[in-house]
């Protein structure tokens, strides 16, 4: 009997929705074991990055040395932002450290340590009430979003491309802020600030929880997950920072 060659059968489809079904039914985030496994890793890692920074922050603020030391040495609070941008592009766009064990807990580790150091640098120049004040509020805007994240059944990472649109009008709007010295323009910057990074918060726990039908995180993706999280709640607390200092400043009327 002559040889026969085996047969394929391909099928194609010029349908874009068709191929974005087909790829929804092999999402790994489907099954339900590896989906608790990666917020589990998402949501210890992120523990262990605010633990670490809360104790850098009330370091500085509260240790009287190193307050002082900080508060007239600025260089040190400037010196450590090329430090921290040079291990954001590192962890969010080289894929590589990014997924490879231990790489990207030691990366992680020091853009931690970096970020809670500038976090406690810039804190030492506010009061200790208003530090406190901000992490409590913190606090409280996360856990209210975070459960709003897991319980609403509406996709929030829409937001995302509209987002990167207002993001841009806020820093726009900050650097107006910088050479207009008002207390109404500074108390809404806070504002909106604190707002557009809190809704930011539920996009990407809707990204971490697979809500997406646009987007979607490869299962060792959670220090980038995590990553993505520590960032939303730092840039919560620095609004939430400048807006109790916006309300602390002698008001116009008075």
């Amino acid at each position: 009997m002559a040889y026969q060659p085996p047969h394929y059968v391909v099928q194609v489809s010029d349908s874009a929705d068709e191929l974005k079904t087909n790829a929804d039914i092999i999402n790994p985030f489907d099954d339900v074991t590896i989906r608790r496994a990666f917020i589990g890793k998402v949501y210890s890692i992120l523990t262990f990055q605010l633990v670490t920074t809360l104790g850098l922050i009330f370091l500085f603020v509260f240790c009287t040395p190193l307050k002082t030391w900080v508060l007239l040495n600025s260089w040190f609070t400037i010196a450590l932002f090329p430090s921290l941008l040079i291990l954001i592009l590192m962890l969010a766009c080289c894929e590589g450290p990014r997924r490879k064990v231990p790489h990207n807990f030691f990366l992680l580790f020091l853009f931690t340590l970096v970020q809670g150091t500038l976090l406690g640098a810039v804190s030492v120049y506010y009061h200790a009430n208003e530090v406190m004040w901000s992490i409590g509020g913190t606090a409280l805007v996360t856990l209210v979003f975070t459960l709003f994240a897991f319980q609403t059944k509406i996709d929030f990472t829409y937001f995302s491309p509209s987002g990167l649109s207002c993001l841009l009008l806020l820093m726009i709007y900050g650097l107006i802020c910088l050479f207009l010295r008002s207390y109404w323009l500074n108390l809404i910057y806070a504002s909106l600030g604190t707002l557009l990074f809190s809704v930011y918060l539920v996009v990407n726990t809707h990204l971490m929880l697979g809500r997406s039908r646009q987007y979607s995180l490869n299962p060792e993706e959670y220090v980038f997950a995590a990553l993505n999280l520590y960032l939303d709640i730092v840039n919560i607390f620095i609004f939430f920072l400048h807006l109790i200092a916006s309300l602390t400043w002698p008001h116009p009327s008075r």
